[in-house]
């Protein structure tokens, strides 16, 4: 399963009189990648390199070394998100010039390292599909149904009050079978999960 950042996080170290600092967030979008990079440019515009690059879904690859020499930052970066199977992530890399020339190779484990101590900052979660359903059920059966739904480690959405209540569920793979099974004997047939799809769902941090 594919794996996110947890949250957004930053770190920070110097090599060679030159500071490297990494930030890392989950993103949804081009714009809202583009947007951070954005920020973190103006937030640094005094450093001499703020490199990036940035993973959506399974098409979407983008990287900039801003500057540096051509693969010795961008790129490197990237490859640290793909080794962990981390999508959905923009990182940006600052550096701020310390006078020393660290060369092809020491930018590149510079750069590389920068992102990697950022994602550890953060974590990952797993995404993990999810069912999600909607069921109408009488008043007396209410607080039972919610046990049975927090048994299988699912979520309620919502509930509308009415002459019955409605209520919407998420479910985690493979629990929606059983909790139909489970309101069809608390019911005796007259409670219906309908389906509404599937959706991803992040799970708990994870060290990487």
């Amino acid at each position: 399963m594919q794996k996110i950042p947890f949250s957004a996080a930053q770190s920070e170290f110097t090599e060679k009189r030159s500071r490297f600092i990494g930030q890392v967030w989950p993103v949804s979008s081009e714009e809202e990648a583009q947007e951070r990079i954005r920020s973190a440019k103006k937030k640094y515009h005094d450093a001499r390199h703020n490199c990036w690059c940035y993973i959506l879904g399974d098409t979407v690859l983008r990287y900039s070394d801003d500057g540096e020499p051509q693969g010795t930052a961008g790129q490197p970066m990237l490859n640290v998100f793909q080794r962990e199977g981390v999508g959905n992530v923009c990182c940006v890399v600052t550096r701020y010039f310390g006078g020393i020339l660290l060369g092809a190779g020491g930018l590149t484990r510079a750069y590389g390292k920068a992102a990697r101590d950022a994602l550890s900052a953060a974590g990952v979660s797993t995404l993990h599909l999810w069912s999600r359903g909607q069921l109408h059920c009488d008043y007396s059966l209410l607080e039972r149904i919610k046990l049975d739904i927090a048994a299988l480690g699912g979520l309620v959405d919502g509930m509308d009050y009415g002459a019955d209540v409605t209520i919407t569920v998420s479910l985690p793979q493979g629990a929606f079978e059983v909790l139909q099974q489970r309101l069809t004997e608390l019911s005796a047939g007259s409670v219906t999960l309908q389906p509404l799809g599937e959706s991803l769902r992040p799970g708990p941090r994870e060290e990487i």
